[in-house]
């Protein structure tokens, strides 16, 4: 069966209806649903719209992220350079873990969620077309990477050391490493 772009894919996965649902750029559906690690565990899941059919249901991985921005780096490096300085700044100073179901529901809410990410993508008009995930794809993801690691340990920090690694241009073998968790 042929889906089309307006078609919204189901994202029911294992039984379980997502928490939460962003749609972005016709091309990728992220959903949000309870994780097993914490009370306010988040699982991510999303599909890709790939020649014309929705993939199955994916979990994204740091490794996935990190390889797309290498590959932007390498194209764009000064713009690439920005995106991740704002992801560092993001990190450092705007994401909270998630504590109660008050802040679930305002961390997580699709439309402020993907307001945020959109007026932050429009400073990466550069990256358009570079890799395999659009701007918009990557800093949601980010974006709930850190809460789902902030959110299972406050003192995390597995994130913020890829983001450094990322501008300090370590070697691949560090970066993969780190994105991995080896």
């Amino acid at each position: 069966m042929q889906h089309n772009m307006a078609e919204t894919p189901k994202m029911i996965n294992g039984g379980k209806t997502p928490l939460a649902e962003f749609p972005v750029n016709g091309t990728f559906y992220v959903a949000i649903y309870q994780g097993s690690l914490s009370p306010y565990d988040v699982l991510i899941k999303y599909r890709q719209l790939e020649d014309g059919k929705w993939s199955r249901i994916r979990t994204p991985k740091h490794i996935h992220w990190a390889v797309d921005i290498l590959i932007k780096q390498h194209l764009e490096n000064n713009a690439t350079e920005k995106l991740i300085d704002s992801l560092i700044n993001l990190w450092d100073n705007q994401i909270q873990p998630i504590r109660n179901e008050e802040e679930r529901s305002r961390i997580l809410e699709p439309q402020t969620l993907l307001a945020e990410v959109n007026a932050e993508a429009s400073k990466y008009n550069d990256l358009a077309g570079k890799g395999e995930y659009s701007v918009k794809f990557l800093l949601l993801l980010a974006r709930l990477l850190m809460i789902q690691e902030k959110t299972n340990y406050e003192g995390a920090f597995m994130f913020r050391n890829l983001l450094e690694q990322l501008r300090e241009h370590k070697d691949i073998f560090k970066i993969v490493s780190t994105a991995t968790h080896s």
